[in-house]
């Protein structure tokens, strides 16, 4: 069997978009395509598959994931490329959409300069601050630099649900900053019982911050769009940044805002067309 599929990447953090309206293939077997699929030596070679179905609830559904087969409820990165990728197939025919996700209904905006795609603005929904929203284990009440034993250190950590969990953990210089150690520790840390995302962030001024990833079920990645939301929602709440804020990260840079009610997070940033083609299953 032969199935039709775009690359895409929002800031490095590469998917495969696949339109899976009319494919006759398990919910369950998608899981397994996703692994052969994205490995990067035996397949096409990506941080996650995109999943194109329909829907009576929103405009159009997605399912997103991940290298290893497990699915998180949200992806911002690839939350861009998808919109960009039902709108120029039209599959969707307005560039303001919503779309079902296991995090609820996220709204993408498709942004225009001089007549041609820019970025893509997203409405990624009120960030969940209580540790049992996130989810995470422990007494009521929000997680701000509070301590956390994780190995033989221990570590300040802030944490924020954006409808999929993350860990912040604030240090001096992301470039030096142990991410794959401790993040693949904290990914699996008996306190996040659901995994976690985990974000390594260094404050550079009050409109800006410097980030680097560790994604759940993917490991080191380039970019996370949930993971910047997080940090500027965790940068807000530990009083290190403004409500906006440009993030960036080693694949590049995304525009943040939370919003003064508290109410909504607004993401901003690219989605790109690498390459189209076939694959074998």
């Amino acid at each position: 069997m032969q199935i039709e599929f775009v690359k895409m990447h929002g800031l490095g953090n590469d998917f495969i978009v696949v339109d899976a309206r009319r494919l006759s293939i398990g919910p369950d077997d998608w899981e397994s395509v996703a692994r052969r699929a994205c490995d990067r030596h035996f397949g096409i070679g990506a941080d996650g598959l995109i999943l194109v179905f329909s829907t009576d609830e929103a405009d159009i559904r997605w399912r997103i994931l991940n290298p290893d087969g497990s699915e998180p409820e949200m992806c911002g990165n690839g939350i861009r490329c998808f919109a960009r990728y039902v709108f120029e197939s039209g599959i969707v025919n307005k560039p303001q959409m919503t779309v079902e996700t296991l995090a609820g209904i996220i709204v993408p905006e498709i942004l225009f300069r001089d007549g041609t795609f820019w970025g893509v603005r997203v409405d990624m929904g009120k960030p969940r601050l209580q540790r049992t929203r996130i989810p995470m284990t422990g007494p009521a009440g929000m997680v701000i630099s509070e301590q956390l034993a994780v190995g033989d250190q221990l570590l300040q950590i802030t944490a924020v649900s954006m409808g999929n969990p993350h860990c912040l953990v604030y240090v001096d210089d992301v470039e030096t900053a142990p991410v794959t150690e401790l993040g693949s520790l904290l990914e699996k840390h008996p306190v996040f019982p659901q995994k976690t995302n985990v974000e390594f962030v260094q404050v550079l001024s009050p409109q800006a911050i410097k980030m680097r990833v560790w994604e759940r079920g993917a490991g080191l990645t380039l970019a996370c769009g949930t993971g910047a939301c997080a940090a500027v929602v965790g940068s807000v709440l530990n009083r290190y940044t403004e409500r906006r804020v440009t993030v960036h990260l080693p694949g590049g840079a995304l525009e943040i805002e939370w919003d003064k009610a508290g109410e909504r997070v607004f993401m901003t940033g690219p989605a790109v067309e690498v390459f189209r083609g076939e694959y074998s299953l």
